[in-house]
């Protein structure tokens, strides 16, 4: 029988995370679960300061001061480590994900903070998915607005229908797990780059009538013809994937109403990792990003550079 996963509503989630002091120790447990040890040297010969000043903990080794945030995601972060997980926490439980607005209200913080705290979260859920194999569907979206809706400024004037939209590929195991991306177009080089690198050769692959499909070597490819309108032939259709589109939407419409090119893969890296996470218990989920704030760090400097290819 399968187990029931367990989902913490927000009592118990503060029932179990109180306090700074209990969050800091949840933070403790995951990152140093072998033992504490000097993010500096990697020395575990570290010992405690009675007064916490300048930090907790001081390596005997190479002498410097150290605390659980140094070298994560949260060094230099003014924001309790409670509102950390406590955020970490409704993204992970919001399936249409949550606004900056919405978070800062949530927290008791100004928009621009929240808006930081949601895209540090979104940087430690980017973890490399390993290669799917088995059965795979794939198929490709587009996220934006529509260009008749366009302020006359902002309208290319080259067309309708997916001009000025991000393009998005994705791949869905049938066993659930999802990965996506970004990319500059639909064209054979990109979405056969795509597939390659992600799904294992001897794969049975799934796609719609798209051309840029056809002639994809090393796997069992078979394909319905939206066009035609067949959608299901025997087991052969991409409904999986197409129901993460629906998700990812929802998402951009309802909830976010803009991602911004230069953050978009951020979004989706969101929406394809709790998906990823949703067979996991709540407290896992925030085990997960608690271990993987390790070694990652994202300056709001960084944020808030315009430049896609700094990122």
């Amino acid at each position: 029988m399968k187990e029931k996963i367990e989902t913490l509503s927000v009592y118990q989630f503060f029932t179990r995370i109180p306090d700074e002091k209990s969050a800091r120790e949840y933070f403790e447990s995951m990152r140093w679960s072998k033992g504490r040890y000097c993010p500096h040297c990697h020395s575990k010969e570290t010992v405690e300061v009675k007064n916490e000043k300048p930090q907790p903990y001081r390596c005997k080794k190479c002498r410097k001061h150290f605390s659980i945030r140094t070298g994560t995601i949260l060094e230099a972060s003014n924001v309790p480590l409670q509102k950390w997980l406590f955020a970490t926490y409704l993204m992970n439980t919001a399936k249409k994900g949550l606004s900056s607005c919405q978070m800062a209200r949530e927290l008791g913080v100004t928009q621009k903070t929240a808006w930081m705290l949601c895209h540090k979260i979104r940087e430690t859920w980017t973890v490399p998915v390993s290669p799917f194999t088995g059965t795979v569907e794939t198929d490709e979206t587009y996220i934006g607005g529509k260009e008749k809706n366009k302020h006359a400024s902002k309208r290319l004037n080259a067309g309708r229908g997916t001009v000025g939209k991000q393009v998005i590929l994705g791949l869905r195991e049938r066993s659930g797990k999802v990965t996506a991306t970004t990319a500059q177009g639909t064209g054979k080089r990109e979405i056969h780059a795509f597939i390659t690198k992600n799904v294992k050769l001897g794969s049975i692959l799934y796609s719609d009538d798209h051309k840029s499909y056809i002639g994809i070597k090393g796997y069992n490819h078979k394909s319905v013809n939206h066009s035609g309108r067949e959608y299901v032939r025997d087991n052969i259709h991409t409904n999986g994937i197409e129901s993460f589109w629906a998700l990812l939407k929802r998402g951009h419409y309802s909830t976010f109403h803009h991602f911004s090119p230069e953050h978009a893969m951020r979004y989706v890296n969101e929406f394809a990792s709790r998906l990823n996470n949703s067979k996991c218990d709540t407290i896992d989920v925030l085990a997960i990003t608690a271990k993987n704030v390790t070694g990652k760090n994202l300056p709001y400097k960084v944020l808030t550079n315009h430049d896609p290819s700094s990122y």
